[in-house]
């Protein structure tokens, strides 16, 4: 236990102590100036991958790691030999080209230190969820997966809703492209502009003592104050269609009773320290913790067109039809493809 506990203290105090020596610009409302493009493109994921055994490395183990993700990429973006043909027919088209993704170079650094995850507790950097919560997450994941009936049973990013992978969030997370954040800030508000599918979160600055009525919206119900040079905002009431975050191996699921517990701090000209809490009993067994770079960027931020102008929603309706017209249904296709 104290070998699991004492990393984390370590990272936790060199943070802080990071946190105390830089004092944030002021905006022309007094207040810590978080405005600007932002990124958290990062190897850096939320969960910490079985070959890493610890919440920090060394640098000569994160460059080596860059390197060997940076030769993979090489490879795969080398022009393919035009005599080799075309490739076997199969149900299944493949996803994208290396060209198209942009999920960053080098892995999260916060406070001088490499993480390998974004999951700061619990220790094993490992999402908590409780073996209820466990098959809820399953469960719906796989009606994601197998669910064609129509357009309403497709996951959010599918249907140009929010951005895919929880990238709107809250929490925030980093997703294969689109990385980038723009936070604009008035006296009584701020604003995120998210890339991926332009959604936009606002958040009031308010007395937490004042009477208000809640609403359950897409990212949810968020709400801020400031706690001397730091932004917490509060999140709850979440749309229950986003309970499920689909992500490939890096899906994430809260049920819409989740609070979320987000803190800004600028810890630097050119990074704010993105710290956040999930207290979600019907899905986990804990409130888990996380903290995250946020890295200044020239960006641009790009338009994210989604399904403007193509016919990948109708497609993937369509593809359902005829499977269903050739006698087979599409849940069995689906299941096929991923055995």
């Amino acid at each position: 236990m104290r070998r699991m506990i004492l990393p984390l203290l370590l990272a936790a105090l060199a943070t802080v102590a990071q946190a105390e020596t830089y004092k944030a610009p002021r905006n022309g409302f007094g207040q810590p100036d978080f405005e600007g493009v932002w990124t958290n493109a990062s190897l850096t994921s939320l969960e910490r991958p079985a070959n890493f055994k610890s919440l920090t490395i060394t640098e000569a183990q994160a460059k080596a790691a860059e390197q060997a993700r940076a030769r993979m990429m090489a490879a795969s973006n080398r022009p393919t030999d035009p005599k080799e043909g075309a490739p076997p027919k199969a149900d299944d088209p493949g996803g994208y080209n290396t060209a198209w993704i942009d999920p960053g170079v080098s892995y999260g650094r916060i406070g001088g230190e490499v993480r390998t995850s974004w999951l700061v507790d619990p220790a094993d950097g490992k999402l908590p969820y409780s073996p209820a919560g466990r098959k809820l997450f399953a469960d719906t994941l796989s009606d994601a997966r197998t669910n064609f009936a129509g357009p309403e049973g497709r996951p959010l990013g599918e249907r140009c809703i929010l951005g895919f992978g929880s990238t709107a969030g809250p929490p925030m997370m980093n997703v294969l492209y689109n990385n980038n954040y723009q936070i604009q800030q008035s006296r009584d508000h701020v604003v995120i502009v998210v890339e991926m599918n332009h959604d936009a979160r606002l958040i009031p600055l308010i007395d937490r003592k004042a009477p208000r009525v809640s609403l359950q919206q897409w990212m949810g119900d968020s709400v801020g104050w400031w706690d001397g040079d730091t932004l917490v905002v509060e999140t709850s009431h979440f749309n229950p269609q986003e309970s499920l975050r689909p992500y490939f191996g890096a899906s994430l699921f809260l049920s819409p009773d989740a609070k979320v517990t987000e803190r800004f701090t600028r810890t630097s000209a050119t990074q704010i320290l993105y710290e956040f809490s999930v207290d979600d009993p019907k899905v986990f067994t804990q409130v888990w913790r996380a903290q995250m770079a946020l890295n200044a960027t020239q960006g641009p931020m790009y338009e994210y067109a989604c399904h403007e102008g193509n016919y990948a929603l109708p497609g993937i309706l369509a593809g359902a039809r005829r499977t269903e017209a050739d006698g087979k249904a599409p849940e069995a296709v689906e299941l096929e493809e991923r055995q």
